[in-house]
C-alpha cells in the first residue's frame, strides 16, 4: 500500500514539474515574438509610414 501512495505522489509531483517548464516554454516563446515585432515595428515603421504619405499626397493630387 505505501508503494502505491509512493508511485502516485511521484506521478504527481512529475505533472507538476512539467506544467511548470511548459508555462516557462510558454512564456520564453511569448518574450521572443514580442521582440521580433518590436524589431520588425521598428525597421518597418519608418516605409510603412512613407508608403502611406505617398498615397495620401497622390490622393490628393487633383
Amino acid at each position: 500500500m505505501d508503494t502505491i501512495k509512493l508511485f502516485i505522489i511521484s506521478l504527481l509531483t512529475r505533472i507538476k514539474t512539467e506544467k511548470g517548464q511548459t508555462l516557462v516554454e510558454y512564456a520564453l516563446i511569448i518574450v521572443l515574438i514580442a521582440l521580433a515585432a518590436l524589431v520588425a515595428m521598428k525597421y518597418l515603421g519608418t516605409a510603412v509610414s512613407n508608403t502611406y504619405s505617398n498615397a495620401t499626397s497622390q490622393l490628393a493630387k487633383p
